[in-house]
């Protein structure tokens, strides 16, 4: 159609460097090996943790759920969609998180918008570690409030942005937990003390250490015994709780304020109840299988040694988030396409997801990997790693 010539263009110079993916459909559902163009993969690049995707107690809940409220709720939560399953679930994450309230939102992305767009003024500053998340990044695009980007993780730098605004209403502070391209970990009590003695509002991403990190899966606040000393934690529902959506846990002002002016909460029809009763069945299961987070971090321990026992750079991951860091972009799908014919999903990441030069493929290890098929996959890694080059 005429009008998109510029848009045909940019998608031809993507395929001439290499980087053009469709989109992979998976033909089965997400376990630790997945079904792809009618071949069994072992996966590596989802963000299942702990395999509770498919777990039997959260299936349950969601077909009960569906059984007794319907397919969906037909409202959004401030006029008719909100069911007692919602408000009861907010309540469990609360006292889940050791936070006073929590509100979910459709996704993590919409809860990170919806928070850093609404909370804030053309009065206010917010200071955002330079590898946040694009939802951080799309958050602050949102308000008017002053913006400063401190260099990743240096609290040097992040003490003279807190120094260089203190003319301002207020500053907050926002970082990933762990971040989700490199896994490394945040200096959270770094950050929490600098914030405490310039006086700043601490807001941190626990997306990748939701049901990850912390006692029971809590996150990094939990980790690092930081209860009390952080404004807000935002995570995701979507990746080690196994199902759908976002939260924000904090003070119930900050819910109260969120229910009334985030925009990403207003206009969005509310969870279906399959959703919510599989998210709050997953807190059950992350409080009384805590041998699931066990496994996750003992597959992870061993992979990790694989991959630096082949030779590969895997950066500086403290987390079952493991980079292998290749550079080159069409090398780093290079190396994902060779994977695949090995037998092994792991998808490439580049530009502009990552910077430039630092393209990669992801690997996240989950509780459900068999130390057989992480095996198998270290294998099908030393193959391709050596056939390309890399290693």
């Amino acid at each position: 159609m005429k009008g998109f010539e510029h848009l045909e263009e940019e998608i031809r110079e993507w395929q001439e460097n290499g980087v053009f993916r469709p989109l992979t459909e998976l033909e089965s559902d997400q376990e630790s090996t997945v079904k792809i163009g009618g071949r069994k993969l072992i996966q590596l690049s989802s963000n299942n943790y702990l395999g509770l995707t498919t777990h039997p107690r959260l299936k349950e809940a969601a077909l009960e759920a569906i059984n007794v409220y319907g397919a969906g709720t037909g409202s959004v939560r401030t006029i008719a969609g909100t069911f007692s399953m919602h408000e009861a679930f907010e309540k469990k994450l609360a006292d889940f998180k050791h936070t006073e309230a929590a509100l979910v939102f459709q996704s993590g992305f919409t809860a990170n918008v919806g928070v850093l767009g609404t909370i804030l003024t053309d009065e206010d500053v917010v200071i955002s570690d330079a590898l946040n998340h694009a939802s951080i990044i799309d958050g602050i695009r949102l308000t008017k409030a002053g913006r400063r980007i401190y260099q990743h993780a240096d609290m040097d730098d992040l003490k003279k942005a807190l120094e260089e605004t203190q003319t301002a209403r207020r500053r907050l502070v926002v970082t990933d937990g762990v971040f989700s391209m490199d896994g490394d970990v945040a200096p959270l009590p770094d950050i929490v003390e600098l914030c405490e003695q310039y006086d700043a509002i601490v807001m941190v991403d626990d997306a990748h250490a939701s049901g990850v990190m912390g006692k029971n899966g809590r996150g990094t606040v939990d980790h690092f015994g930081l209860h009390g000393r952080v404004h807000i934690q935002v995570g995701t529902l979507s990746k080690a709780i196994g199902v759908l959506g976002g939260y924000v846990a904090g003070p119930q002002v900050l819910r109260d304020y969120l229910i009334h002016r985030a925009r990403p909460f207003l206009f969005s029809t509310s969870h279906p109840p399959a959703v919510t009763a599989a998210c709050s069945e997953a807190i059950d299961v992350l409080l009384e299988e805590p041998e699931l987070i066990d496994r996750l971090w003992e597959n992870t321990r061993f992979f990790k040694d694989g991959l630096t026992r082949l030779g590969f750079n895997t950066g500086k991951s403290g987390t079952p988030i493991t980079p292998v860091i290749v550079g080159n972009d069409a090398l780093a799908m290079k190396l994902s396409d060779e994977l695949i014919e090995e037998g092994v999903y792991a998808q490439g990441i580049v530009f502009p997801t990552v910077p430039r030069n630092q393209a990669r493929v992801r690997t996240i290890v989950t509780a459900a990997h068999s130390k057989k098929e992480l095996e198998q996959a270290l294998e099908a890694f030393g193959r391709a790693g050596q056939k390309l080059g890399i290693i």
